[in-house]
């Protein structure tokens, strides 16, 4: 293979010293070293789950990719999904070790993102409340909103743990047990608004951007099939910022690009505090599902209020 230049457990890598993106301020390897040194920790969080993973290269745009690439080695894993998207059967990659990992680096793949369910497991096992700031809000909003988070969840006798998504906000992921996925979403949306009742000026449940007031978004939509970025995954962003567990002690002391493929293995050291945070599965509380069961999905809702507004508009247009 020409250009090689490395093998690493027998994957042939190459073109590690040119930049990785545009505008990302990287090289490839720099990818490569972080995903090398983080293994045992990000591994374990990958391991069995269906991934979709982002990647880039120089000149092009950023892009998504569910299925598998053509001419993958053929000790690259998979398990076949059905993708609503293009309505066909699609195989994922499945990384259970670290020369899967270290092949999908060597393709660029920046950021790994999981579901809450593992193949031929019928429940999911966790759920997560995104929080994402207005635009321009200080880093100081997300951790006012996720202390809410911490509340809502004490309240209802659950434990999650935090990490920084990588990008302006944070995940709070509470890991479940015994719940089909309907009663897991339904649980979710429970949760979110019970943090909006905490405090209505500070966080928002409004799915439509123009009605989040400048807010923090509770997002509570990320069930069933959709993903999150696995903790010690990076995101495309300059410098490439890595979504890094952090301690609810710690929160007021960390900004997001504190932790990047740069410094984040060096902050580890021998630790894995995703997997030291995170609490053991829980049983969701029967009254905190039964009302979430009462609470409409926020995509349905929210298209079926754009379809509204849309009418209301040519209504009025029309007198």
């Amino acid at each position: 293979m020409s250009g090689v230049e490395e093998e690493r457990d027998g994957v042939a890598l190459s073109s590690l010293d040119s930049p990785l993106g545009d505008g990302l301020e990287v090289t490839k390897r720099q990818l490569v070293d972080h995903f090398d040194a983080v293994t045992d920790r990000i591994v374990p969080l990958l391991a069995g789950r269906p991934l979709s993973v982002k990647r880039v290269r120089p000149g092009q745009a950023p892009f998504m990719q569910r299925n598998v690439s053509k001419g993958a080695p053929d000790w690259v894993r998979t398990a076949p999904m059905w993708s609503e998207g293009s309505h066909r059967e699609i195989h994922q990659v499945l990384v259970d070790d670290r020369r899967t990992l270290l092949w999908l680096a060597n393709q660029r793949a920046v950021e790994l993102h999981v579901p809450f369910f593992r193949v031929g497991e019928p429940e999911p096992t966790g759920l997560v409340l995104d929080l994402d700031p207005p635009e321009g809000a200080d880093f100081a909003v997300v951790v006012r909103a996720a202390r809410l988070v911490r509340r809502a969840l004490d309240d209802a006798g659950l434990a999650g743990a935090i990490k920084t998504s990588g990008s302006k906000g944070v995940h709070v992921v509470v890991p479940v047990t015994g719940s089909p996925f309907e009663d897991v979403a339904a649980a979710t949306r429970a949760l979110a608004a019970r943090t909006e009742r905490l405090d209505p000026e500070l966080a928002t449940t409004a799915y439509l951007l123009q009605d989040r007031g400048g807010r923090v978004f509770v997002d509570s939509t990320r069930s069933g099939q959709a993903t999150i970025v696995a903790a010690y995954s990076p995101r495309i962003r300059p410098g490439l910022p890595v979504s890094f567990p952090v301690g609810w002690d710690e929160l007021d002391d960390v900004r997001p690009g504190d932790f990047t493929v740069s410094t984040a293995a060096g902050l580890l050291g021998d630790r894995d505090p995703w997997a030291e945070a995170m609490p053991e599965p829980q049983q969701l509380p029967a009254e905190v599902v039964a009302e979430g069961h009462t609470i409409p999905v926020a995509r349905v809702q929210a298209m079926h209020e754009g379809k509204r507004r849309k009418r209301a508009e040519r209504d009025a247009a029309a007198e």
